[in-house]
């Protein structure tokens, strides 16, 4: 141990000592195919083999090896997925979008549980609650009353946790209660990801990795996509790459604001202390605007601990000391424990705080999951799939409203340390 550091610490994904990433040899794209699918996480993957078993000829591009995104980097929790509540979204779109916009959620979060299980995907999914903690006692009156108060349709097991009993949930006397939230869900993303390559490749999927698309033409025939290893002609391409979306399409790029996420692995703890921590085994968060988050390992033998720790980007043995301290304020009983792992991947934002959907031409896209996207990625990028195929079903609550942008932003988010720094004095101040 140096430090803080356990001996060996890998700045890769705990994840990937599980599942490496897939060793697929690269080689030259295919110069023709009906469907280009570029990037090759979960929404694309979904996208891919949605189109594929509906009799279409797909290719999935993707500048790395597949997955090497927040599909394989995140902290596998599943939740509903959508921020706003109902009346927040009833102003925006009127009652009628923000209905459909919250089924949008709620099927997503059966949509991953239903196809995993009929696939069978070995990925340790399992319905495990949450515990959503109050950071102040303002914070737990407004979630208590949104637990008892939920509107008519959308209901989930909910019960209110005050803080005399919160030790039941969690080791921790930092909180001022919590919402036990019984349907949230947790996987192991890296095995789920590795399912999902297999079910691809078994339905004809070409998969074309370490091949970055660097131009993405239409015209009235269809779509050119040039990459570093050629070009291919293709009816329709679907853009999945969310947090890297990057210049390929300036359009998209002016719309997902790419924002770095930091985990930490710890070293193994006794299984005493484990059960102190997380006694019933729930993936864990807080209500601060800054958002932390954390789980047991599925062997419950690590607490993975994540958030965002710095108005910019910074490298992960920085971040890993910063999620430390914060890891230690909730659980102090954690300070003689290494940290073994700590990496980071970005994850796609947006203005309005929604995922989004939908085409431009014969371009279609899906992302912006905003920090929630192992559910709605997957239903989102199935629903991409399904629009391919010209389905009536394609159609969603979180694709009939406009993707909005700001003056002046170009895909550089440099209002982000202003804006984090802000969020963090109001969570400093409890509000």
């Amino acid at each position: 141990m140096t430090g803080i550091f356990a001996d060996g610490f890998s700045d890769r994904p705990y994840w990937w000592d599980i599942t490496p990433p897939r060793d697929i040899a690269p080689g030259p794209p295919p110069e023709t195919c009906d469907v280009v699918v570029i990037g090759s996480g979960y929404t694309g993957l979904h996208a891919a083999i949605t189109a594929a078993r509906g009799g279409r000829s797909v290719t999935v591009l993707d500048a790395g090896v597949p997955g090497q995104g927040c599909s394989t980097r995140n902290g596998g929790q599943v939740s509903q997925s959508i921020k706003p509540g109902l009346a927040a979204l009833a102003r925006r779109y009127g009652i009628q979008t923000a209905r459909a916009i919250l089924a949008d959620g709620f099927a997503s979060r059966a949509y991953v549980e239903d196809f995993i299980r009929a696939e069978g995907i070995d990925c340790g999914f399992a319905t495990v609650g949450r515990f959503h903690a109050a950071h102040s006692p303002r914070a737990f009156e407004a979630m208590a009353a949104a637990a008892r108060a939920q509107p008519e349709g959308f209901e989930q097991p909910a019960r209110v946790v005050n803080r005399a009993g919160q030790r039941a949930e969690i080791g921790s006397d930092r909180y001022c209660g919590g919402v036990v939230f019984g349907d949230h869900a947790a996987l192991d993303p890296g095995r789920y990801h590795a399912g999902l390559l297999d079910l691809a490749t078994a339905a004809g999927v070409r998969i074309v990795p370490q091949t970055a698309a660097t131009a993405l033409d239409e015209d009235e025939t269809g779509v050119t996509v040039t990459t570093t290893r050629g070009r291919i002609s293709a009816r329709d391409a679907v853009l999945a790459t969310n947090g890297y979306s990057g210049a390929l399409s300036r359009w998209h790029q002016r719309r997902v604001i790419p924002i770095g996420s930091y985990i930490i692995a710890t070293d193994p703890v006794p299984v005493s202390l484990m059960d102190e921590l997380i006694p019933n085994n729930r993936i864990q968060s807080d209500s601060r605007r800054v958002v932390y988050y954390w789980r047991a390992s599925p062997d419950r033998r690590r607490i993975l601990f994540g958030g965002r720790v710095s108005a910019g980007e910074t490298d992960p043995r920085r971040a890993a000391r910063r999620l430390r301290a914060e890891m230690l304020r909730i659980f102090p009983q954690l300070e003689p424990t290494p940290i073994s792992h700590g990496w980071m991947g970005f994850v796609g934002y947006t203005f309005d705080t929604l995922a989004h959907t939908g085409s431009r031409d014969r371009v279609h896209h899906a992302m912006g999951y905003c920090g929630s996207g192992v559910g709605m990625a997957s239903y989102l990028g199935m629903k991409a799939g399904l629009a391919v195929l010209g389905r009536q079903d394609a159609g969603t609550g979180l694709g009939a409203r406009p993707f909005p942008t700001r003056p002046l932003y170009r895909g550089r988010p440099w209002f982000l340390p202003a804006a984090v720094e802000w969020h963090r004095l109001l969570d400093r101040l409890g509000l």
